[in-house]
């Protein structure tokens, strides 16, 4: 025999084994399976189930997240009086509620500080400015309440910026101050009002005559049934 019949001849009796001990392994491996399957049933285990729990369904939708609530904005901190007002003032002036809501917010506190009605303070404002923040007179009175900023550069507070004059949270807290000033100081109400305009000579008390007229208009208010929080 030569060298080449009986290499192949090894080859051929080599692949046989190999054949006969590969059917073998897998019948021995099928036995296995067998044993797996019936043991996992008996215990109440469910290899398909198992399989399932390890292989993604990629048939299955993707569920979406649940949506996120809105933050949610605290409450007002307006008199009812004052909510009232300010929904009248936003209606008229056609202004947004929440870019009137600091100056109301300004006069109410400064109301209480200085036992001054916060209605009169946001009457004030109404003739003075028309509630414009950014408002200045031919004389240079500036802001909510036309205050004049050479004659009360000393009621700015110690951190106020070059346009203090301008943020309507300092100047409702300058003027509500300035009008209790000239209150007290001319002895009454009326008389406060018209030295706070700069026309005490005027007999007829117009100015005056306005902020009070403007007052009770925002005192007559309907209020809003679910109010604010005090």
């Amino acid at each position: 025999m030569s060298a080449t019949l009986a290499a192949r001849n090894f080859m051929e009796r080599g692949t046989g084994a190999f054949l006969h001990y590969l059917h073998i392994d897998l019948a021995i491996a099928g036995l296995a399976l067998v044993f797996v399957i019936a043991g996992g049933m008996t215990n109440g285990i469910s290899v398909f189930r198992f399989t399932e729990s390890v292989v993604p369904n990629f048939s299955a939708p993707a569920q979406a997240p649940a949506p996120q609530r809105g933050i949610e904005r605290p409450p007002r901190r307006l008199t009812p009086a004052m909510t009232a007002a300010l929904d009248q003032v936003a209606q008229r002036y056609r202004v947004s509620p929440e870019a009137l809501l600091p100056a109301f917010e300004a006069a109410q506190s400064a109301g209480r500080e200085l036992r001054l009605d916060p209605l009169l303070i946001i009457a004030v404002i109404s003739i003075e400015s028309r509630f414009n923040p950014i408002s200045q007179s031919p004389m240079g009175a500036q802001g909510l309440m036309q205050i004049i900023p050479r004659y009360h550069q000393e009621k700015l507070p110690k951190d106020a910026g070059s346009r203090a004059f301008f943020d309507p949270v300092t100047n409702v807290q300058m003027g509500a101050r300035i009008l209790q000033e000239a209150i007290q100081r001319q002895g009454g109400l009326m008389e406060g009002l018209q030295s706070y305009a700069g026309a005490v000579d005027d007999a007829e008390q117009a100015y005056a005559n306005k902020v009070i007229a403007e007052k009770t208009r925002l005192e007559q208010a309907p209020r809003r049934k679910d109010g604010a929080s005090a």
